[in-house]
């Protein structure tokens, strides 16, 4: 081991965290190869063992090796999303091609793969319980899907693919996140604020002064874009922020997008074919709930038309306002947030920005937590003493009642220049169970999982503080609960475990989380004016739950528009040589209300397809909602804080992670299998 690098020591700081104040970028290649190293002769050793193969000699001591590889991993992948800088891009790009190598050379070992199918091929012998069988299943396929049945030419064909693919998906992210940095709105006359509410100026006051520049700074993070966006009267100021948005990597520069597009696309389907499959989505969705493009297509059509005639209607209702009140000429997509915004005013007399006050981000947090001590009986303990990758993270013990700590959780709020836009739950750490004490074939000793939340919320200004807009709030709910299946799991393979799930799954436990941001029965225990300590006013909130819908036909336009492009790239059985912006359009255009914007392109900064593991997925939140809307209907049959529903929700989805087929999950919490027609019915679609 290299002495002074604190990635191959054991962490002797609280929980066992990162000692993120001695890691250093140049401490993760030298690490990475060294537990590269170590892990090569685990995998050795199973292939050398004499005895026949069995799910513990070859399953479970597969699942074991690598362990120092998958503690260091994280470490950098986080950072490299959440806090990063120049060197740590570098170590990066100097790793993954390494790291996808070394996945190939186990993939693709003959005599590794030989054991794992004679215990494969035996998988029916009595032994084995549930779980097992879920962890034997999924490491067969893993070989298989990854070469392993593949002749030496093609495999070394698909070592080539997958090591460049690795490389490519990085790149691309560092140009979107440079492309996003690298644009600012200078204004200096006040007149052109009209419109914008006085927190926004705030913001974008301090964010000059942070520049050593007078005036306003708007940027292309969501804090200061999106409300831009929504209230800024001067129309060709909204232009001009769209147009730099739309223009990520699509600007003919160093950051450009446009042919790494293309050659992610190409080596995708190139990997797929090697494999025997058509295209990349029938890879890719062999393993997901909906197993076939056909089935997937067929979902985005179904949803589709129930949702083209209220998206129309949306529409309509935005134009004829518009030019009620002075608008000339068409709707551009420019236009839709800022008249949208005004016509929700005027039909519910209620405003994002108005519900700001009422929900300063502490009271938020305090919130949200508390949702998970009513629901499941969680409490969250702040500790100083644990370690945090930046200042601005604050780190709880999770307590479980009897259980006692069961987790660590960090929350990361705000925009840096260094943090990648939007928002995720990640973790450091992941559940699993170890044996209890030496000599013992049980494996019940819970390993700690370590959450991390990372979000890009509205920062308090000098003279208020950070007061999160309603969709604000609604993203924390969502990525809580991401971070509940991550807390609550209780699995005993970490590959199984937490959101290690089938990818059309993984939305059910963030998405059924934001129901409860539109009751008032919650929103009475903690939202609060920060200044008066009011409540929301009853009929606000009844208003609040009202609007529910409004221009729900165009918001699930728009996000099957995005599904119906991911499976258009990744449903090609040619490489695509042509332009990418004629592509998109003739993906989207059944679900594409506005007219196209020139000089626009989606697909170079859509960091979820060509960076963030959604390839052939993007369907699943869609797909999700219909299981978070059914789910959702039992707590409203029986009440939203029903202690009964929840435990049963927890222990039939939360906990067990993917030690199940999602499909039994899913029946074993609603009694049967999922229905679309509570989705269709919360959105209003039937009664419009």
């Amino acid at each position: 081991m290299i002495p002074d690098n604190p990635l191959l020591h054991e962490w002797s700081t609280p929980f066992a965290i990162p000692p993120f104040d001695l890691i250093r970028p140049e401490h993760f290649t030298p690490a990475v190869e060294e537990a590269i190293t170590i892990a090569r002769r685990e995998i050795d050793e199973i292939i050398s063992c004499p005895d026949e193969p069995d799910f513990q000699n070859t399953i479970e001591a597969l699942e074991n090796a690598g362990s120092l590889l998958n503690r260091i991993t994280p470490v950098l992948f986080n950072l490299n999303s959440s806090d990063t800088t120049p060197e740590l891009q570098k170590a990066a790009r100097e790793v993954s091609p390494v790291l996808t190598a070394f996945g190939n050379d186990i993939s693709l070992n003959p005599d590794l793969f030989r054991k794992v199918k004679i215990v494969y091929d035996k998988r029916e012998s009595p032994g084995l319980n549930p779980e097992q069988m879920i962890l034997l299943d999924r490491k067969y396929k893993n070989f298989v899907r990854g070469g392993a049945g593949l002749s030496d030419e093609a495999k070394e064909k698909f070592r080539a693919v997958t090591v460049e693919l690795s490389t490519l998906s990085l790149k691309f992210e560092e140009n979107v996140l440079a492309e996003t940095n690298d644009f600012t709105l200078h204004l200096t006359n006040e007149e052109d604020l009209s419109g914008l509410p006085e927190g926004i100026r705030e913001a974008a006051s301090a964010i000059a002064k942070e520049k050593g520049i007078e005036g306003w700074l708007f940027t292309l993070h969501a804090p200061s874009f999106v409300p831009f966006m929504q209230y800024a009267d001067r129309r060709n100021l909204r232009e001009q922020m769209f147009r730099a948005y739309a223009r990520r990597a699509f600007r003919g520069n160093e950051h450009d997008n446009r042919e790494l597009v293309l050659r992610i696309a190409e080596l995708r389907l190139e990997m797929a074919r090697l494999l025997g499959y058509a295209n990349y989505a029938s890879y890719a969705l062999e393993e997901r709930m909906a197993s076939t493009p056909e089935e997937v297509n067929g979902f985005l059509q179904r949803l589709l038309e129930a949702s083209t005639p209220a998206g129309r209607r949306d529409l309509h209702d935005i134009e004829k306002y518009a030019r009620d009140n002075g608008h000339e000429g068409r709707i551009e997509r420019w236009d839709w947030a800022y008249w949208s915004e005004k016509l929700r005013l005027e039909r519910y007399n209620i405003d994002d920005e108005a519900l700001r006050p009422y929900m300063p981000l502490e009271k938020v947090r305090e919130g949200v937590l508390g949702l998970a001590t009513r629901l499941y009986g969680l409490t969250f303990r702040e500790n100083g003493e644990i370690p945090v990758y930046n200042e601005e993270v604050t780190a709880f013990e999770v307590h479980d009642g009897d259980n006692g700590i069961i987790a660590i959780l960090m929350l990361d709020f705000h925009p840096r220049k260094g943090k990648s836009g939007g928002a995720w739950m990640t973790g450091f750490r992941e559940q699993s169970k170890e044996p209890g004490g030496e000599g013992q074939s049980v494996r019940n000793r819970r390993i700690l999982p370590v959450v991390s939340l990372v979000m890009n919320f509205t920062r308090s200004t000098p003279a208020r503080p950070s007061l999160l807009s309603h969709s604000e709030m609604n993203t924390f709910l969502h990525e809580f609960g991401h971070a509940l299946h991550g807390i609550l799991s209780d699995c005993t393979y970490e590959s199984l475990s937490g959101t290690n799930v089938k990818r059309d799954f993984v939305e059910l436990p963030s998405q059924i989380m934001e129901n409860w941001a539109w009751e008032k029965e919650w929103l009475d225990t903690w939202a609060a004016h920060y200044q008066t300590g009011d409540k929301i006013p009853g009929e606000i909130l009844a208003r609040l739950k009202e609007s529910l819908t409004y221009n729900e036909g165009y918001a699930c336009m728009r996000q099957l528009s995005f599904g119906l492009l991911d499976m258009a790239w990744h449903t090609l059985t040619e490489p695509f040589r042509g332009g990418i912006v004629a592509f998109e359009r003739a993906a989207m255009a059944q679900a594409e209300l506005l007219p196209p914007a020139d000089g626009a392109c989606m697909s170079v900064s859509f960091a979820h397809l060509f960076a963030g593991g959604y390839a052939a997925g993007y369907y699943g939140y869609k797909w999700a909602e219909v299981l978070d809307a059914d789910a959702f209907s039992l707590f409203r049959e029986r009440g939203i804080f029903d202690t009964e529903t929840a435990s049963s929700f927890r222990k039939n989805i939360l906990e067990r992670g993917g030690s199940r087929e999602p499909d039994e999950l899913f029946s074993q919490f609603r009694g049967r299998k999922p229905s679309i027609d509570p989705l269709i019915e919360r959105s209003g679609f039937k009664n419009r």
